[in-house]
């Protein structure tokens, strides 16, 4: 079994199989010409032979020729077509109409709703000629989403818009492909939901899945979208005559995408007790606290969205049915989480709500990129995790952090942990840890200001750098290159989390009641924590009396 990250090779004795699978993909179906208003002009003329027609009026007749359209062809075929209300959960009702036989190949169900699109508008000037612009902001017009059984790919959804230009998106499920592509090669499986428990040939399978992050996936994703957009969609505005005559095209995007990597437990109640166990350990050292946030930002470099407000930077712990907990850490519109799947299976996620966040190219030929982004996310997030999950120190460690240190040929002082400064930045470390692309001095000067609280002595970027040196020097932190930022190592990232870890979980409550006569009285319902410290409590006034250390 190949285990690829060390979170999951901690627990290799209890899994049966793990495997990776790109998720949900959302591809963005434009016309490249259409999208400005020289080009948009230029494909009119050759769709209608001229400009004597280009007005607000024969523009806003293909939305209700498509209305009329998509309205006969499903009465006449059975299809059901509903509007559906803004907040309404199109995927729910779209469920109860999917069709029973396997071999069902088409448009299964129609479902309408408004949501915001560019629609172009035509506006006369005084010299005979006209303007042409988008409407700002963008305008609510209804959408029509098509659910299509595909033979290859599942149920797939396109939703598209009846306004020129007819800008769409094309909804796609990897773990449907796999599955569909399982079944021809004879791999057996049990599938709950989203989500595989079961695998009989778990390293072909795992070939499968990986074969979706690769350049062959673009052309299956590619041929899927050529075979309905279409055929089944675009030709209630134009039809395929209009189509060949306007040269009308379609470009994809990758706008949004999941990728998930999933850890099949031999028994249910082990995956529970880890799952459990990750997320009592991970409160205090991710210091999350009232804020409930990990990355630590006051202010962030992301523009903020159209209602003004900042990017969203959280990590929050979600219950939303009985017996489902959901760990999220969001950063503006990318989010991990690890959750439960079945009774057996731990799913680790990484989602891209808008791939720009991931700073890479977004062309449908750039999957493979987006793809990679994605894992390296995923990857990332579990090395904090295992560093919370299972924190421990090297030997010596602590002897070696006061000692002095060289950073090129710089001389810096060495890591005294009993100052609340030190402490203060190793938190801040911890707290910025799961930034993908590194953190700069002012931001770790702006999370030590805010866990030490105290502005009549500020703690400025300059004393964050030197700090910053200080822990490079131990190998605790190192330079990301050619960049002004910094990331912690995963050694670092272990030692810092084990020790803070041991002082606020062990030393503190120790010593805390060391020295003070202890309580007789017991509660009736006392938590299994309280009473092992409790516990420990007692052996240690033994040991130091017997020490004459106590009285």
């Amino acid at each position: 079994m190949n285990i690829p990250d060390t979170f999951s090779e901690k627990y290799i004795k209890h899994l049966d199989a793990t495997y990776d699978c790109v998720d949900r993909i959302v591809l963005n179906a434009y016309f490249s010409m259409g999208m400005s208003p020289g080009g948009f002009r230029t494909w009119w003329r050759e769709l209608t032979g001229g400009d004597e027609t280009l007005d607000d009026t024969h523009l806003m007749r293909f939305a209700g020729r498509f209305s009329r359209r998509i309205q006969a062809y499903a009465n006449r075929e059975g299809i059901a077509l509903a509007h559906c209300a803004s907040k309404e959960r199109k995927h729910e009702l779209a469920e109860q109409y999917k069709p029973k036989d396997p071999s069902y190949k088409g448009v299964y169900c129609i479902l309408a709703g408004r949501s915001p699109a560019p629609v172009y508008r035509v506006i006369p000037c005084n010299n005979g000629q006209m303007h042409i612009e988008r409407k700002k902001p963008y305008p609510y017009v209804n959408h029509y989403s098509f659910y299509i059984m595909d033979p290859d790919w599942g149920a797939i959804v396109i939703k598209i818009c009846p306004h020129p230009p007819f800008t769409a998106q094309i909804i796609l499920n990897g773990h449907e492909y796999v599955a569909r592509q399982a079944v021809k090669e004879g791999i057996s499986f049990t599938k709950e939901g989203n989500c595989f428990t079961r695998l009989s040939n778990a390293a072909d399978f795992g070939r499968i899945a990986d074969a979706m992050r690769t350049l062959s996936s673009v052309g299956r994703m590619s041929q899927v979208c050529e075979r309905w957009i279409y055929s089944s969609c675009l030709c209630f505005a134009l039809t395929l005559d209009e189509q060949r005559k306007s040269i009308f095209r379609y470009s994809y995007s990758v706008y949004q995408a999941e990728y998930s990597r999933n850890l099949i437990f031999t028994r249910g109640r082990t995956m529970d007790e880890v799952f459990q166990s990750i997320i009592d350990r991970s409160r205090s050292p991710l210091n999350i606290k009232t804020i409930k946030t990990i990355f630590g930002y006051k202010r962030r470099p992301y523009h903020k969205d159209k209602q003004g407000k900042p990017p969203k930077v959280e990590a929050v712990v979600e219950r939303p049915v009985y017996d489902l907990t959901i760990f999220k850490v969001h950063l503006g519109k990318l989010t991990v989480k690890i959750y439960s799947k079945g009774e057996r299976v731990l799913r680790i996620e990484a989602i891209a709500h808008n791939t720009n966040e991931l700073g890479c190219r977004k062309s449908i030929g750039r999957f493979g990129e987006v793809a990679s982004a994605l894992k390296s996310l995923l990857e990332r997030f579990l090395e904090v995790l295992s560093g919370i999950d299972c924190p421990f120190l090297n030997d010596e460690t602590l002897d070696k952090w006061p000692l002095p240190s060289m950073v090129g040929a710089t001389r810096v002082g060495g890591i005294d942990v009993n100052k609340l400064r030190i402490r203060s930045a190793m938190e801040a470390v911890v707290a910025l840890s799961l930034r993908p692309h590194g953190f700069t001095t002012s931001d770790l000067a702006a999370k030590v200001q805010q866990i030490m609280d105290t502005s009549d002595c500020p703690y400025q970027p300059r004393q964050a750098s030197y700090d910053l040196k200080k822990f490079r020097g131990k190998g605790l932190v190192r330079k990301i290159e050619k960049s002004r930022r910094y990331e912690i190592t995963v050694n670092g990232l272990r030692s810092i989390t084990g020790f803070l870890f041991f002082r606020h979980k062990v030393m503190v409550p120790l010593l805390a009641g060391n020295g003070k006569p202890l309580s007789s009285c017991q509660t009736e319902n006392q938590y299994k924590l309280d009473i092992h410290y409790r516990k420990v409590q007692i052996q240690m006034q033994h040991i130091l009396n017997e020490l004459k250390i106590a009285a």
